[in-house]
């Protein structure tokens, strides 16, 4: 059985907390045992909180620019906002490069980890010593998804979780092998822990049980490999983009 709920007692974070004992604190706290098994949802935010991954820009597209790699898609709204699909330093494609302006200091933005992997791994090394169980990070963060409306919570970090679960080789009800099937299950839990930490609660980080089968070693694959880049990325620009760019080396060619 699956369970999920929300870790309450860990507050505001600022620059410099340590956010393994804060994480720490609020775990021994709390009416529910942690244990082997379970897995640890940590919203991105709160990491970048810890890591001083604040930027002075008065200017947030200043900030989205920087961290831009490479631009897919430019929309420009009647009202005159421009939204800015693009693949920032981490490989992930999303509006506005992870940058967020809310909950700032005024003047700043926050960028998005440094490094999640690493402080997925990080957290889960530092809980497992100080509570002698084995358990999984996630680290998350709110994505659009291509093709439909709203957003989802995502894994953008992982440590010590597998992060697919891999059915090929096997057969379905019916005795069918299953070819393709390899389901994300990082982000399947990220975006179920985001239904109990919601966004206005004040709990950035959610305890998942039942999927103990997804904890490993510290050494495992994390989020990074998620990410679809280079041959493998499918959709490298926006219908538009494509249009103009085949529209001027035809021109070119002529």
């Amino acid at each position: 059985m699956l369970q999920i709920w929300a870790l309450a007692g860990i507050g505001e974070v600022t620059a410099d907390d340590d956010l393994a004992q804060l994480i720490g604190d609020a775990l021994a706290a709390a009416d529910v045992p942690v244990a082997d098994g379970d897995i640890l949802v940590v919203t991105s935010k709160i990491v970048s909180k810890a890591e001083g991954r604040f930027v002075v820009a008065d200017d947030r597209e200043d900030a989205i620019t920087r961290e831009t790699v490479r631009v897919v898609a430019t929309r420009t709204a009647p009202s005159g906002h421009t939204t800015r699909i693009v693949e920032n330093r981490l490989g992930i494609v999303s509006a506005a490069a992870g940058v967020d302006a809310s909950n700032t200091p005024e003047g700043t933005v926050l960028l998005l980890p440094e490094d999640p992997d690493a402080s997925a791994r990080a957290l889960a090394a530092a809980l497992r010593d100080r509570f002698g169980v084995r358990l999984g990070v996630l680290i998350s963060d709110t994505l659009g998804r291509a093709w439909r409306d709203g957003q989802t919570d995502h894994a953008i970090g992982a440590g010590g979780v597998h992060v697919f679960e891999d059915l090929r080789g096997e057969v379905d009800a019916q005795g069918r092998p299953l070819v393709v099937t390899l389901p994300c299950v990082a982000d399947e839990l990220c975006a179920a822990a985001d239904l109990v930490k919601r966004k206005a609660t004040g709990m950035p980080v959610a305890v998942v049980r039942g999927r103990g089968d997804l904890v490993g070693d510290l050494d495992l694959p994390g989020a990074r490999s998620i990410v679809r880049t280079g041959e493998r990325d499918m959709f490298r620009l926006g219908a538009d983009e494509a249009y103009a760019e085949g529209y001027a080396a035809g021109r070119a060619a002529r």
